[in-house]
């Protein structure tokens, strides 16, 4: 599925509180990962928030390159990355991907790192499911 449908965007406020107050979260230098597992069936196995930083990035121009660039990033990997780890149909994943650096970095950089994020992320929810 290479698809970035409403379903799966984070959009409820009450989710997104929650995710923020009892979520952990990780640095993988472009990005600031902040997860969540919640017990529940959803439409989808993930959701997903996307954050860029208006103190970084002054120009709404800037930011909305930025933003394109991860969720066409998390488009392309997260099936095979992220998606294969979440094999519990009772669980749901709440993600905020907050690109936390100061320059606009190449498409093919912030891949690699958001590949590797998602390895990292799927370490820490094997960890907490243990």
């Amino acid at each position: 599925m290479k698809k970035f449908t409403k379903e799966e965007r984070l959009c409820s406020r009450s989710l997104l509180d929650l995710l923020f107050k009892n979520g952990s979260s990780f640095l993988l230098y472009p990005f600031r990962v902040s997860y969540l597992l919640i017990p529940g069936k959803k439409v989808s196995p993930a959701q997903v928030v996307i954050n860029v930083s208006k103190k970084r990035f002054r120009r709404a121009h800037d930011r909305n390159l930025i933003k394109r660039r991860m969720r066409e990033a998390y488009r392309l990997i997260k099936s095979e990355k992220l998606y294969s780890c979440l094999d519990n149909p009772q669980q749901s994943l709440l993600l905020s991907l907050q690109f936390i650096g100061k320059e606009h970095l190449e498409f093919s950089f912030m891949q690699k790192k958001m590949e590797s994020a998602f390895k990292k992320l799927n370490l820490a929810l094997q960890d907490e499911t243990l």
